[in-house]
Formats: C-alpha cells, sequence, structure tokens
C-alpha cells in the first residue's frame, strides 16, 4: 500500500464511522500505531481530520471534498421552512436530525403554538439508540458506529428505552420499512414518527415528528403524520440531488483506485 492509499484508507474509515481514535484505525487498517499516528497529524494539520478529544472527525477540508458540508448547510438552510410545513400539516413538533460519530443531534426544529408540546434545541447531542428519528440514523449508520454505539452501556431514560439487543433486532425492520415509531423512549408520554433523508442512496439526516400521546397515539394520527413526513422527505432528496455533488468517502478512494 502506497502513502497516498493508506491516507485516503485513513480517510475513508473516518468518513464511514463517522470518528474514530488512531489505535481503531490502526487495528482496522493493519498500520503500526507510530506510522498512523504521523499520517493523522498530517491530515489534522491539512484540515482533512479534527481531532475531538482523541476521537478524529471529518474536518472541514474533508467535508468540502464529499460535499458533506454542502449537504449540511442545504439542510440548514432549507430545514426550517421544511419543518415548518410538516408542523402545519399535523400539528406538532418537528425536528431534523443528523449523526455526528456515535451521537445524534438536532440541526433544526419547528413547533405548533401549543402549551404542551415537545420541544428539542438546536444543536441539542441525542442519544442514537433512542427516538425515532434517532434510530433511523443508526439503522443506516456502518456497522463500526453501530458496534461502538451498543457495545458500550446504553442509558436508560424511561421504562421504554430499548436495551442493546431490541436495538440491534430491530434495525433490519428499520430498513425494510423505512419508517420508525416510538413510544416514551426518552419522555415518558411521548410519541414519535421518524422517516429517512436519502441523497445518493446514503442517509443523510432523519425528519422526526413528536407529540403527547394523549394527542398522538392513535393508528389514524400516525398514519396521517407518515404520510407528510415521507412527502417531505422524497421532496428534500430531490431539493439535495438537484443541488450538489455529494460523494463518500468510500466513492473518492475507489475512484483514486481504479484509475490506477
Amino acid at each position: 500500500m502506497t502513502s497516498l492509499e493508506r491516507g485516503l484508507a485513513i480517510l475513508s474509515e473516518i468518513g464511514a464511522s463517522g470518528d474514530a481514535t488512531v489505535e481503531e484505525i490502526s487495528t482496522r487498517l493493519g498500520i503500526p500505531p507510530s506510522t498512523a499516528y504521523r499520517y493523522f497529524k498530517t491530515l489534522r494539520a491539512a484540515g482533512f481530520l479534527q481531532d475531538d478529544g482523541g476521537r478524529y472527525r471529518p474536518g472541514s477540508a474533508l467535508l468540502e471534498l464529499t460535499g458533506r458540508h454542502h449537504v449540511q448547510f442545504h439542510l440548514a438552510e432549507v430545514g426550517t421552512a421544511v419543518l415548518k410545513s410538516v408542523v402545519d400539516a399535523v400539528g406538532e413538533t418537528a425536528v431534523m436530525i443528523i449523526r455526528v460519530g456515535t451521537q445524534a443531534m438536532c440541526l433544526r426544529r419547528a413547533e405548533p403554538d401549543k402549551s404542551l408540546k415537545y420541544t428539542f434545541a438546536i444543536n441539542e447531542m441525542l442519544p442514537l439508540h433512542a427516538g425515532a428519528g434517532q434510530r433511523i440514523l443508526l439503522a443506516w449508520a456502518p456497522p463500526d458506529v453501530v458496534r461502538q454505539v451498543l457495545d458500550r452501556p446504553l442509558p436508560r431514560f424511561t421504562e421504554n428505552t430499548p436495551t442493546a439487543e431490541q436495538v440491534l433486532a430491530g434495525l433490519p425492520q428499520i430498513r425494510a420499512a423505512g419508517r420508525v415509531v416510538s413510544r416514551g423512549e426518552l419522555d415518558p408520554g411521548a410519541v414519535s414518527v421518524a422517516v429517512p433523508v436519502f441523497c445518493r442512496g446514503e442517509v443523510v439526516c432523519s425528519i422526526n415528528v413528536a407529540g403527547p400521546e394523549s394527542r398522538c397515539g392513535s393508528k389514524t394520527w400516525i398514519n396521517t403524520v407518515l404520510k407528510t413526513v415521507e412527502e417531505a422527505a422524497r421532496n428534500l432528496t430531490e431539493s439535495l440531488e438537484s443541488t450538489i455533488s455529494f460523494q463518500s468517502t468510500r466513492e473518492l478512494a475507489d475512484e483514486y483506485a481504479n484509475s490506477n
């Protein structure tokens, strides 16, 4: 493996998993830790990696190269309008959630003018194992991310918070159905409905609607919301794919390999 191929392999692993330590990448790629550290130092200095307390994430240069920076910018730019249209249709809180390494984050939100509602803070970090929008992201996350999330002790927020075994068993069903409905996994008495948003075959965010069981517990309400958020997700996918060039780090690495 040449130096360039090693560098691309490291970027590919970080891009796929979202975050990792030098030791984890060294083990996966069979590179001596001392050698891996030199690559990480160079890639961080060039802006391709970002050091977050010993865990490395894609830096601005890598996000720019793959188009992920543009995807997230576009989501942030149009997200509020998309979510407001959902709120107008269903009358409950709607949020756009993205994956950041082994966690989820609320990127944008819109809320109804009601005294009783569920709210999320912009940039609030959320667990990937609990809640409809978060578990959508986990279902399409790389295997390494799923393993990292489920191999450590999972906090239980309510009696309905799923265990690691329950989460793992449910991921294939989520991918097959393309939707998640959760009840009281993060907050007692809450009902959440979520669907994925794709760009070039990759899930870039989820759209999640949440409300109290007293208003949102019926099958009729859930089915109505699913139709609304699925239409919003399709429209957002079309908007993303018509305006943004997007490649995964693995696709970039494959392009290089195929050209040599």
